[in-house]
């Protein structure tokens, strides 16, 4: 998403899950312009929209770049290997760039979301159960777990995984996601603000899992995943 302030030329990337839609009915409602929404919302799209804004925002000698990553490029949750990959990417990237660029007047600012009231997390339970087996030649009898687990031997872990999406919606962490609304509330925020923050991590959730993870040892937080997720051991 491509607009701007009056006098400060602004970049979002990684609109995606709803938040895109809201930010620009935010956006505009502050009176801002909106110009562009893409829908390359994965690492590739960031660096090459980034590419793109870059000289222009140098000339100028002034710019923002709003990069939304999620809680998930903090923390990492059983199931989401590659998400987390591509959120733990734009945080390097960012982190990167908000020093390269600071000379120009340009920031560089990170907004992280917790959990979202969007269809994330039903997205996320069908790629998991449609997810192929990983040795589909195994012998239905050479797993002693039987052939469930000789087909997929990951099954049980995809199950556990899958059952918690569904008891986090319904559960208090669901009752506590923020909805696009607030996401876009806050990128407007980060827009208008005369010194924007580096990061903006929201809701509740988010700060108490990413201060988990910051505090726990590795094996402890680990532990409390398996637990909370119902994950063989």
């Amino acid at each position: 998403m491509i607009g701007g302030t009056r006098s400060v030329p602004v970049l979002i990337t990684g609109c995606s899950s709803g938040i895109g839609r809201a930010a620009a009915l935010s956006l505009h409602a502050a009176g801002l312009a909106v110009y562009a929404t893409a829908r390359q919302v994965d690492v590739l799209g960031l660096v090459r929209l980034t590419q793109l804004v870059l000289p222009g925002m140098r000339h100028r000698g002034r710019g923002r770049i709003l990069n939304v990553s999620s809680m998930g490029g903090r923390i990492t949750l059983p199931g989401g290997a590659f998400y987390h990959a591509s959120k733990y990417a734009v945080e390097a990237l960012s982190n990167a760039l908000r020093m390269e660029v600071a000379q120009f007047g340009i920031d560089v600012v990170l907004i992280e979301p917790g959990p979202v009231k969007t269809p994330w997390n039903d997205v996320a339970a069908a790629s998991l159960s449609a997810a192929a087996p990983t040795d589909p030649g195994r012998a239905a009898d050479a797993d002693p777990a039987g052939p469930a687990a000789a087909a997929d031997p990951y099954a049980t872990y995809k199950a556990a995984v899958g059952a918690s999406f569904g008891r986090t919606q319904a559960g208090l962490v669901g009752r506590l996601g923020s909805t696009p609304e607030d996401i876009a509330k806050v990128i407007t925020q980060a827009i208008t603000a005369r010194r924007p923050r580096s990061r903006y991590l929201i809701n509740p959730v988010a700060k108490s899992l990413v201060a988990m993870n910051q505090v726990l040892p590795a094996r402890a937080y680990d532990s409390v995943l398996r637990r909370q997720y119902g994950l063989p051991r």
